[in-house]
């Protein structure tokens, strides 16, 4: 993708300060979603990092993880796994919780989610703590499964969440 794609998709990001509270500064992806073009390149991104060398699924954490992962499992043909909040999920799960930037949750995942040996890509709009995808991976690893590589469109820098993914590739196609 082009540095200036890279810039649009950046610019159309809008701030939204204090939400869910203070002092909070939500990085809001709905303007991005609500331009084809945009939504697109920012799928594509993932895919084209991937496409050579498909995992054999793609992780979506609830809920705007879902957006990009879904996508990016459906072109790369392989499947898409939800990592959700704490009883959302029908089946039988494992679970575990984690700190947040402003709070504490619970994740889980189905018991039959990822098989033993698989090499899967967790999918999410944005890297803040790194609370939540550590957790995921915690959950994939629990499961027998491999992370491959964390995948955020967004990582706040400030926030230094990439310390606890060290152990993973990550990537981020854009920084605050």
């Amino acid at each position: 993708m082009s540095a200036a794609t890279i810039a649009e998709i950046k610019a159309a990001i809008r701030d939204v300060p204090n939400f869910p509270k203070p002092p909070v500064i939500f990085k809001d992806i709905t303007p991005v979603l609500q331009q084809p073009r945009l939504f697109r390149a920012a799928v594509d991104v993932f895919v084209d990092r991937h496409s050579g060398h498909k995992p054999d699924a793609i992780i979506g954490i609830d809920a705007r993880g879902f957006i990009f992962a879904a996508a990016v499992a459906y072109q790369l043909g392989v499947a898409f796994v939800p990592v959700r909040k704490k009883g959302k999920l029908p089946y039988k799960t494992i679970e575990t919780s984690y700190e947040l930037e402003y709070g504490r949750e619970t994740l889980s995942m189905h018991i039959d989610a990822v098989k033993p040996g698989e090499r899967v890509v967790i999918v999410d709009d944005l890297l803040a703590t790194g609370g939540t995808a550590a957790a995921a991976a915690k959950l994939v690893e629990q499961l027998g499964g491999k992370v491959a590589e964390c995948d955020f469109l967004i990582e706040l820098k400030f926030l230094s969440g990439a310390a606890k993914l060290a152990k993973y590739p990550m990537f981020a196609a854009l920084s605050y």
